[in-house]
């Protein structure tokens, strides 16, 4: 391991982050209108947070400064799963500097804090903080910092990192493929600066367009939508990390129209930027043929793109029906309306609510937690295993079953017409064997270390069982198993204490960090967080 090499790339990934919150500092003023006075607490947080990562991110590059070795993979590795526990950090201090309040009495603990730092950066969206909409527990600069860490986790802090240093060269490919991992195509590889400097300028185009499009809606009469939440709730949903600023997440704007288009821009963010790569720079490619089929056909013609949007149509008619006939909605259009939203919410990882559907009929709620595992696409901004990861999981069942049968026929594993590499079998199949290993593990270690004194019990007193704020102990394994689908999968809120109404306030400092490490390894997809913890990864040779 060169370790001069990593110090060096670390400094200069703590420099951005410090850099990254001055964008929080003008929401400190009354000027800029959201706080009626100017907010001490929250500016002097920031700064001294600024200082913080500008000192350490400092310190790294000096002690680095002679060395420009090239990046191997087990340096990519390294840099990418400490850098973001690196940023996680570091984002923290800006809740503890200021003394954000989790709830009206509780201040912020350095689990809390962590947690909801590294939850932005991985856009998880889960959070300990009890009353949003109050300045006094949380400031708006800080609040804002909070949802700014979704849009720089959403495309990746790593590949802003290799955009902004184009000295990288080649090593930029290789934290590329360990910042922005699965199995996704290889057809479209420019330089890897370039790739990364065209998909970051995709997502600013598009969470531009989105925040001018909510800013319209909040100009014809929706109330609360000022250019203060039009920007948090953009970067939230590019991003599919689900910070609001609202108690009531987007339900909170009793907007329709506001739905619909958070529920366009979800799918949008679902969608491998790849293909919005190939949209916009490939469109007169002879492939693909002239006209507006011929600039659109990559996008359709994709087979992980046609699943997703199947996915999304499917479970939105059969959740649909499913709320019509347990009579939760009255109205066809508003048992669509939240039901598409919730999927699409779900499925994309963003997290945000517009009802509370752990009051929803147990199939509802068992239909989202599939969908949890389900994520978005390869490339996207969206947690979860990934959609083309089900579709080769499904053709790879297939020819085995075929194979039991016709056991001297061979047949390719192919997607699209072409022929993939066998070896994709044995990387899917291990990712799944993965995740069901961690997630059963982290399962069972989270209900281990939740003592049964923080769930209530059926005997406890009126005035007891009134306190939503604590789950019952009936529910804890359910709760735990909620937990951390929804953390390592990135979607942030789940069933039970951790539901679209609830957070995860109730779980203990250690519990936190437990959920914290599984935002990590869903957020980089295991082996770069797993690498951490084998020793002779950190050998030499």
């Amino acid at each position: 391991m060169n370790w001069l090499l990593l110090c060096r790339m670390l400094g200069l990934l703590a420099m951005l982050v410090g850099g990254s919150m001055v964008f929080s500092l003008p929401w400190a003023f009354p000027e800029f209108g959201q706080t009626t006075e100017f907010e001490f607490r929250g500016f002097w947080g920031l700064i001294s947070a600024i200082a913080v990562s500008l000192g350490v991110g400092g310190t790294l590059s000096f002690l680095g400064r002679k060395e420009h070795g090239t990046i191997l993979r087990k340096e990519a590795l390294a840099i990418v799963g400490l850098g973001w526990i690196l940023a996680g950090l570091l984002g923290a201090l800006p809740y503890l500097f200021s003394g954000t309040m989790r709830d009206a009495e509780t201040p912020m603990s350095i689990p809390d804090a962590v947690f909801e730092s590294v939850s932005g950066f991985t856009t998880t969206g889960a959070s300990v903080l009890t009353e949003l909409e109050d300045p006094a527990e949380i400031p708006r600069c800080i609040m804002f910092w909070r949802c700014f860490t979704n849009w720089l986790g959403g495309m990746g802090i790593i590949v802003l990192f290799v955009a902004i240093l184009g000295q990288l060269g080649a090593a930029g490919k290789a934290l590329m493929r360990r910042e922005v991992p699965g199995p996704i195509s290889e057809s479209v590889r420019p330089r890897v600066r370039e790739q990364a400097i065209v998909m970051w300028v995709i997502y600013v185009v598009l969470s531009a367009i989105l925040v001018g499009i909510l800013q319209l809606e909040g100009m014809s009469g929706v109330q609360k939508m000022d250019i203060y939440n039009s920007l948090c709730h953009t970067f939230a949903t590019m991003a599919t990390g689900g910070f609001s600023t609202l108690n009531g997440s987007v339900g909170g704007f009793n907007s329709p129209l506001i739905e619909y288009t958070i529920i366009v821009f979800m799918i949008a963010a679902g969608t491998n930027f790849t293909l919005f790569y190939l949209v916009t720079l490939h469109r007169r490619n002879p492939l693909y043929g002239e006209g507006w089929w011929g600039r659109f056909k990559p996008l359709f013609s994709d087979v992980e793109f046609r699943a997703y949007l199947t996915i999304i149509f499917v479970a939105t008619i059969i959740l649909t029906m499913d709320l019509l006939w347990i009579e939760h909605y009255q109205s066809v259009l508003d048992a669509f309306r939240n039901a598409s939203f919730q999927v699409v919410s779900i499925m994309t990882t963003t997290g945000f609510g517009t009802d509370d559907f752990d009051r929803w009929s147990e199939f509802s709620k068992g239909l989202l937690l599939l969908l949890m595992f389900v994520g978005g696409c390869a490339g996207s901004t969206g947690g979860g295993l990934k959609v083309i990861r089900f579709v080769l999981f499904a053709k790879i069942m297939r020819l085995e079953i075929e194979q039991a049968f016709r056991p001297n026929v061979v047949r390719p594993l192919r997607i699209a017409g072409v022929t993939l590499d066998n070896s994709l079998r044995h990387d899917v199949l291990v990712y799944f064997c993965l995740i069901l290993t961690i997630y059963i593990g982290s399962w069972m270690l989270l209900a281990a270390i939740e003592t049964d004194d923080q769930w209530r019990d059926t005997t406890l007193t009126v005035e007891e069982m009134a306190d939503e704020h604590r789950p019952h102990r009936a529910e804890k394994l359910l709760d735990c198993a909620s937990a951390v689908a929804a953390t390592l999968n990135n979607i942030g809120p789940g069933v039970g204490v951790v539901g679209p109404t609830e957070n995860y306030a109730a779980f203990s400092g250690a519990g936190k960090l437990l959920l914290t490490v599984c935002m990590l390894l869903g957020r980089l997809e295991l082996f770069a967080i797993l690498v951490l913890f084998v020793p002779s990864f950190w050998k030499s040779h």
